[in-house]
């Protein structure tokens, strides 16, 4: 089988990368290097069975040279930009990123007949919900460009799976969290408190609570559904047991990392525009299938903390 990974030098494609490559898949990886690093996938340059290029997937040309010569068996499209902040300073972003690449290749695998897709979406479809948010259900109201950029993908997947018979999956990712993120709360911690070991501000007063996940454990659910999901439009939730919040985070990368250091919290119930203070994910379809979640949302935190500082961001 050969696959080919959109943001395949990012955070989540690389190690996506890496879990198809020891399965036996052949795979390509593309990347405009908007967020991704080589440095990501740089242990893969001697795998045959292995190819990264640099493309831009709102280069049309590009992208039709890339299925014509490479004709891919399945695509897991996971190239987004998924800073939150930058997005909201550039309207335009989120648009180009998240949307306009997703009609841009749905357009070119109906074209060359590739039926299967793998989607990562996220959480902030939604805005803010009370209560746990099951797949079926929601405000589907995004406070942010990044949720309304990937909810109208998931609207144009949906019509491209039941006109044009491309198999999709949908995962709706958590808090993801782990080695060679480029951002996020664990990111900004650990960063701002090696900058200075006696003092770690905090966007918000700390009491936002959202469930987390491992990189490696959403891994493990992408391809648990990949291989189980049925029917023509799937959709899941994936996310750790329990939610932690950004004060019990802040406490576990201050202890790991410098346990002096004094944390400083701001008076707001979130971080930055278009922070959710709070939601809960049911996981309950993904859980019917036969998916166990291999931590709590805490434990995760904690683990990703401990892989950072091992191996870098």
């Amino acid at each position: 089988m050969h696959a080919l990974v959109t943001g395949g030098a990012g955070f989540i494609g690389s190690h996506l990368c890496d879990r198809l490559l020891s399965m036996g898949y052949r795979v390509t990886a593309i990347d405009n290097l908007h967020l991704g690093k080589m440095q990501n996938i740089a242990h893969l340059a001697s795998n045959s069975a292995f190819a990264f290029q640099l493309i831009d997937m709102l280069d049309a040309e590009a992208m039709e040279a890339l299925f014509k010569t490479d004709r891919p068996d399945c695509v897991f499209h996971l190239a987004a930009n998924s800073d939150i902040a930058a997005g909201n300073d550039d309207a335009s972003l989120d648009l180009k990123l998240n949307q306009l690449t997703t009609t841009t290749l749905l357009d070119i695998m109906r074209r060359h007949d590739v039926k299967r897709l793998f989607f990562a979406s996220t959480s902030a479809v939604f805005g803010e919900a009370d209560g746990r948010i099951h797949e079926d259900f929601g405000p589907l109201q995004p406070i942010s460009f990044y949720g309304a950029s990937k909810l109208a993908a998931e609207a144009y997947l949906s019509v491209y799976a039941h006109s044009f018979g491309i198999r999709t999956l949908v995962l709706r990712f958590p808090n993801v969290i782990g080695e060679r993120s480029t951002h996020g709360a664990i990111y900004d911690f650990i960063r701002k408190l090696k900058d200075d070991p006696t003092r770690l501000p905090v966007l918000g007063n700390g009491r936002q609570t959202k469930p987390y996940l491992y990189v490696g454990d959403l891994v493990d659910a992408i391809l648990f559904a990949w291989d189980r999901s049925e029917g023509n439009y799937a959709v899941f939730h994936a996310a750790g047991i329990g939610e932690t919040s950004v004060r019990d985070m802040a406490e576990i990368v201050v202890s790991k990392v410098s346990p002096a250091a004094t944390i400083e919290y701001g008076s707001s119930d979130r971080g930055w525009l278009g922070d959710v203070p709070r939601f809960s994910y049911d996981t309950g379809r993904l859980e019917q299938l036969g998916w166990v979640p291999k931590r709590t949302s805490t434990e995760a935190v904690e683990y990703a903390v401990e892989r950072i500082l091992t191996n870098g961001f």
